[in-house]
């Protein structure tokens, strides 16, 4: 059976290791490590490689332990950021906390028999400490100069708006978040994306100082596309996990509009797909008569089977096909009622849709930025009231192109839909 490190290597997971001993140290089981901050009560698909990269250590036989950080969430890791997060009060923190526990839950196994996933929380033992003593026990292990030439650090001192003492002191509390899961718990690897180096070896300097022992760190490569932006982000802002924030239907949206040249990456990254089917959609993408967007909806149907379940992919896929414009799949009233939740939508009082112009309503419901982009959009084949193209840039909507007399949906271009429930005139 093959290593868990070397499995890593060859999807590409990892960037860093602290040791080339984890390959021989992996050959039994052990314990590893991610800790994840509750800035949102709900991770996002950025966050999906720390939670994989503990599911393929709990694969191979080890122990995943996922850290909420309900006491560094408190004070807001710098690292990446270039300027200072707003500080979270404690009741949105514990509500933050709750949608993280989901998440993780959604992909570790919390039920295995050897090796089940733990989820603690820092907040735990960092409320055990009073000021001075964690200045006296754990402060006095950190040396300035290591600790301002870090590039998290770095690179803030040298902005306009510097660095609090606040985030400055961020990389104490996470080493020693990983000196407390050494002794308590027998933690001996902590993963984390390689904006993430610093703050991991700063627990490992502290446990071989403070224990004389050696634990270790594994980063993995931030998820970026091609073009250098951060994944995870839309026109429409993150690209949720919790089914609360984003629906089934608009993730796997956003995975089906994948750039051909980040597809197979994130097949590496984000699934446990065989890297033999991998290196065939590899393939597949390079030969003349690939149908366009294969390995997109093969992903998509993976990442979006795994977050939201068989019953989330199969709405998902519901939703798809009726919304699709051009496409011939019957909407009645049943069929966009049942999907209604699922896709963006939008209520309106009758008299601001029936005899309006369709370029206003396009406009006020947020599917363009001005009627004059409504109208080019319209002359160029890409705006469709129920999955049928318009082309006339004058067109008022009429009662008769209503489903079941008070939903219509209406889409510009192929990604952007909106189902509208009209009401009565005067009720909203």
């Amino acid at each position: 059976m093959p290593n868990v490190i070397e499995v890593l290597k060859e999807r590409g997971f990892i960037e860093a290791m602290t040791s080339d001993e984890l390959l021989q140290m992996t050959q039994n089981p052990i314990k590893v490590y991610c800790g994840f901050d509750p800035t949102a009560e709900s991770l996002h698909l950025g966050n999906l490689v720390a939670i994989m990269g503990l599911a393929w250590f709990q694969r191979f036989g080890h122990t995943p332990v996922a850290i909420v950080g309900g006491a560094t969430g408190m004070i807001g890791d710098p690292s990446g950021k270039t300027s200072e997060r707003q500080l979270l009060d404690e009741q949105t923190l514990q509500q933050n906390i709750k949608g993280v526990r989901k998440n993780l839950e959604t992909i570790l196994d919390f039920n295995h028999p050897h090796t089940k996933a733990i989820i603690l929380n820092n907040f735990d033992w960092f409320k055990e400490f009073s000021f001075i003593q964690f200045l006296r026990d754990v402060g006095k292990s950190f040396r300035l100069g290591p600790m301002l030439a870090k590039d998290s650090v770095r690179a803030r001192l040298n902005s306009e708006e510097g660095m609090s003492f606040t985030e400055f002191s961020y990389q104490l509390l996470q080493g020693y978040d990983f000196l407390h899961l050494y002794q308590t718990l027998g933690v001996s690897v902590q993963l984390g994306g390689s904006d993430q180096w610093g703050n991991i070896t700063a627990g490992t300097d502290l446990i071989r100082k403070t224990l004389g022992k050696a634990a270790y760190g594994i980063t993995f490569p931030l998820l970026t596309r091609s073009d250098g932006q951060k994944f995870g982000k839309s026109e429409q802002g993150a690209i949720w996990l919790s089914p609360e924030k984003l629906s089934a239907y608009e993730f796997y949206q956003y995975l089906v509009r994948i750039a051909d040249e980040d597809v197979i990456k994130l097949m590496r990254l984000l699934t446990f797909m065989d890297m033999e089917e991998i290196r065939k959609y590899e393939t597949m993408m390079l030969k003349p008569d690939y149908a366009p967007r294969t390995a997109q909806k093969r992903l998509a149907e993976e990442i979006t089977n795994m977050i939201h379940g068989p019953v989330g992919l199969q709405t998902a896929l519901k939703v798809t096909a009726a919304a699709a414009p051009g496409q011939q799949a019957t909407l009645d009233e049943q069929t966009l009622e049942s999907i209604a939740a699922d896709m963006p939508n939008s209520t309106m009082r009758a008299d601001e849709v029936i005899n309006q112009k369709l370029v206003d309503v396009l406009v006020q419901v947020g599917l363009q930025p001005s009627k004059g982009e409504a109208k080019r959009l319209i002359r160029n084949g890409g705006v469709y009231i129920n999955n049928e193209k318009v082309d006339d840039e004058n067109l008022s909507i009429q009662a008769s192109q209503l489903i079941g007399s008070k939903l219509i949906l209406l889409a510009a271009g192929k990604k952007n839909k909106m189902l509208i429930r009209l009401t009565e005139t005067g009720k909203k």
